[in-house]
């Protein structure tokens, strides 16, 4: 291969593996379609062989370009992280904050990126959301720097550390007949139509996890993709849901939906920030990792109540457990 590769090329050619698409790729860095191509040509050109090819109306990798896409992606990495250490260096931070959340979190973790960013302008934030398998793969792929999550992958090595309670709970609509019942249990839950996210998700793990503990079968009513869907299927009166309360805080309020009567409702997890163990964090990601597990409880109780945060960081460190 000759010297002759560019970042530009690099980051086309690493933009199109990862999506799967030079359109998407195109939207992506904001470029036109035949300017992604050129880019592609060009860096097969100085490789010395093809690195994509047609299959039916898409784009596969050849050999070449699978191991092409793994060195895109360090060189890329290794460039941007290269920057945000100089800015940290002259005294400021800069660059991109990459984060990826379960969909559960996106109802807490937007207002603590706010208070991070927070008199810091040359920090960006992007924010990746999806179920615990999609965000498991993001980090593993190195497309985010942190994710937050109920509970570390088992599957991937991670550094992981506790930085909120998470309270999760059965509920039901007021006029549910289960409302009237006394002290329910787990097993008293056997014929009710349970509401569900779908498999992958970290509350659909838990769920599944607590019916195991109780010696139970969970027998699934609907299945949902969504967390908004869950809730207003409940407070039709459609079935039981079992939610973070991070997602319902404005519907218990207003009434639409109420903790069942159970001994233990809701129950505490914890929130998770977590990074590759086997990667070094960019000082922008590292500072993150330091202000959630240093203010990320006190916010978060602080949006629970509907009192907002002071958007100035803190002076007093909070405890997380």
């Amino acid at each position: 291969m000759n010297k002759n590769a560019t970042f530009r090329q690099l980051a086309a050619f690493h933009s199109v593996a990862r999506l799967g698409s030079v359109s998407r790729a195109a939207n992506e860095l904001h470029l036109t379609q035949p300017a992604i191509s050129i880019q592609i040509k060009l860096l097969e050109e100085s490789a010395g062989t093809p690195l994509l090819e047609r299959e039916g109306r898409g784009i596969r990798l050849t050999g070449a370009g699978e191991l092409m896409a793994e060195y895109a992606a360090r060189i890329l990495d290794l460039w941007r992280e290269a920057g945000d250490e100089m800015a940290a260096r002259s005294g400021g931070f800069s660059g991109t904050l990459r984060v990826g959340a379960v969909t559960t979190a996106e109802y807490l973790l937007p207002p603590l990126l706010v208070a991070f960013a927070d008199g810091r302008p040359e920090v960006k934030i992007k924010l990746r959301v999806g179920n615990r398998n999609e965000i498991v793969h993001m980090l593993a792929g190195q497309e985010i720097d942190i994710a937050i999550m109920g509970r570390p992958p088992a599957e991937l090595k991670t550094t992981a550390l506790p930085f909120a309670k998470h309270p999760m709970a059965f509920l039901a609509s007021p006029k549910d007949p289960l409302m009237t019942r006394r002290r329910l249990t787990v097993a008293d839950l056997a014929e009710a139509k349970l509401l569900v996210r779908e498999r992958g998700s970290g509350t659909r793990t838990t769920l599944e996890t607590l019916y195991k503990e109780a010696g139970m079968a969970l027998r699934v009513g609907s299945e949902l993709s969504s967390n908004e869907a869950i809730k207003q299927m409940c407070a039709a009166g459609f079935g039981v849901a079992f939610l973070s309360m991070h997602t319902c805080r404005l519907e218990l309020e207003a009434g639409l939906l109420a903790l069942l009567p159970m001994s233990v409702n809701p129950i505490e997890r914890d929130w998770y920030a977590m990074h590759l163990a086997t990667r070094r964090l960019p000082q922008l990601a590292s500072a993150f990792m330091h202000f959630l597990t240093t203010h990320g409880q006190r916010l978060i109780l602080a949006q629970l109540r509907s009192t907002p945060p002071s958007s100035k960081q803190p002076g007093r460190k909070s405890r997380t457990r």
